[in-house]
């Protein structure tokens, strides 16, 4: 997994609404990249209305939100669309962007071990620098957590 200091993975993928997105193209702007497991999830859910509940403080602060996950463009638009989502999320359905943060992983659950996306957010500045790494973000808190840790930086 990356790690605060490195420089971010150069990404480059298509948002739900089928716009290209990459590292190059946010350049100069504070970005909270949050990787999460699936669309429409209880967790994932959580986590994405905490975000958009706390949005305009967010945007106030000047942080632009990207959520990435491994489901596809049209996931993302329903997920957007049933829950109101401000923000743009990148369909990683072949895992470059997800590989390249290093958020591929081993999980357990109810003692199952399996590889799985790792909830992870990364906090990557204007020059494209991670500044932040939230390895078990607090999904009820995690616009608190971001804003937060913005100021400190």
């Amino acid at each position: 997994m990356l790690k605060e200091g490195d420089k971010a993975f150069a990404f480059k993928g298509i948002d739900q609404n089928g716009k290209a997105l990459s590292l190059a193209s946010l350049k100069g702007i504070k970005l909270a990249l949050y990787f999460y497991p699936k669309d429409m999830t209880e967790t994932c859910t959580i986590q994405a209305c905490n975000l958009r509940d706390n949005f305009s403080l967010l945007k106030k602060e000047g942080i632009t939100v990207i959520g990435v996950s491994p489901d596809t463009t049209v996931s993302h638009k329903k997920f957007q669309s049933k829950y109101n989502l401000p923000f743009d999320m990148i369909a990683d359905i072949d895992h470059s962007i997800i590989n390249g943060f290093g958020v591929w992983g081993k999980k357990q659950l109810f003692g199952r071990k399996y590889m799985g996306l790792l909830r992870t957010t990364f906090l990557i500045d204007e020059k494209g620098i991670i500044r932040k790494v939230f390895s078990r973000p607090e999904s009820r808190q995690h616009a608190k957590e971001i804003v937060d840790a913005w100021k400190t930086l």
